[in-house]
């Protein structure tokens, strides 16, 4: 969850007003506060979608009562942000990102709030860029570089000033900055495909977060303390719920094995659910159902079998998916961990998989989240 105050989250589950800014910046600008370099923008309406399971997660659709002249689409970034106005008139906002202009287009609304000419804009978050940047000529990292000295110099190369995060936990080398190659490897065009697939290698999920960083971490798991109540009754925030069950993209077993480059010997890890209680149990009622992965960074048993591991646990035992609706709270993100109570009194954990924030007053929050099977 996005860091904010705890007035913010007692607020949101109250009457309260809700304010939104967009600022027009150059691009790479990294922080929360880009006001020394922003121009504000009028927002009249639109969204932000943030899908864990898309190579570009974030993506906006903005309304914006500008002229067109103002936005340039090769030029710019929108930084964006939604919060609460406090009674004694101050606000707490929260950023949800970074965002390209990819297209602007004249419009002509016609409605109670705004009655005139506006521009409409679409656009994707900073993931993008690494999409389009693809390498003109082959790139090569010898077996002595690190993790962190790769991905950086594919996220500087396309984006420069742009900083990295990484996790300290689950590293073979103690840290991404201390875990090296292997083996040399060659970045053939795809500069996006070869990052995620050096980021899976090591079980770990990649995305640009609020602030405009690149983040490497571990994916979080149920296990883990729920960072906000989605609850109905008094005080609640929750609107409404849809569950459906689906045994689509669910398996309970990963095989990971390594193909390193030149003369190395091929490793190899698996991963189980081996627990008897669980719905997705290997070799009960749910069956046996395997996923494989394979990548040239695996180069030890023992980091195929982390990375197994952390595949597994993005997805067994989580049949079910759950659509939310609740009075918004732009302080949740995609990954957070959440625990959700109904009307009938009953929690559950799950993790947010997407999340639709409104840039507007008229809509709720949208979630879908993956559920935690309750056995």
């Amino acid at each position: 969850m996005r860091p904010v105050t705890d007035s913010f989250l007692n607020t949101v589950r109250g009457p309260h007003k809700a304010v939104f800014r967009a600022r027009l910046v150059y691009p790479w600008v990294v922080g929360v506060d880009p006001s020394t370099a922003g121009l504000p923008l009028q927002v009249i309406s639109g969204d932000v979608t943030v899908d864990v399971n898309s190579d570009i997660n974030g993506t906006m659709d903005l309304v914006l009562a500008e002229p067109f002249e103002n936005v340039n689409a090769y030029a710019h970034e929108i930084y964006l942000e939604r919060g609460v106005q406090y009674a004694n008139g101050t606000t707490e906002y929260v950023g949800l990102g970074y965002f390209r202009v990819n297209s602007v287009e004249d419009v002509v609304i016609r409605s109670k709030k705004f009655s005139g000419s506006a521009i409409r804009i679409s656009g994707e978050d900073r993931m993008a860029n690494l999409r389009d940047g693809r390498v003109p000529s082959p790139l090569q990292f010898g077996s002595s570089a690190s993790v962190a000295s790769v991905l950086d110099f594919l996220i500087t190369d396309v984006m420069p000033g742009v900083t990295t995060v990484y996790d300290s936990t689950g590293w073979p080398g103690g840290s991404a900055a201390a875990t090296l190659l292997g083996s040399d490897h060659f970045v053939d065009q795809d500069r996006l495909a070869f990052i995620q697939e050096l980021v899976r290698a090591y079980g770990k999920i990649c995305y640009f977060d609020y602030a405009g960083r690149f983040v490497v971490k571990t994916p979080p798991t149920t296990t883990g303390t729920p960072v906000f109540n989605i609850n109905a009754g008094a005080n609640g925030v929750l609107v409404r719920a849809a569950r459906t069950i689906s045994r689509d993209g669910v398996y309970n077993a990963v095989v990971a094995t390594g193909e390193p480059v030149g003369d190395q010997v091929p490793v190899y890890g698996i991963a189980f659910d081996n627990d008897p209680a669980s719905p997705t149990f290997y070799g009960g009622v749910f069956g046996k159902v395997p996923k494989f992965f394979s990548s040239s960074f695996l180069t030890t048993d023992a980091q195929c079998g982390s990375a197994a591991q952390n595949l597994l646990d993005a997805t067994h035992g989580f049949p079910y998916s759950v659509a939310l609706g609740l009075v918004p709270n732009p302080a949740l993100e995609a990954w957070d961990i959440i625990s959700v109570t109904y009307s009938e009194g009953y929690t559950e954990v799950h993790i947010i998989d997407t999340i639709k924030y409104s840039m507007s007053v008229d809509d709720e929050m949208e979630i879908r989240t993956r559920k935690q099977y309750l056995y």
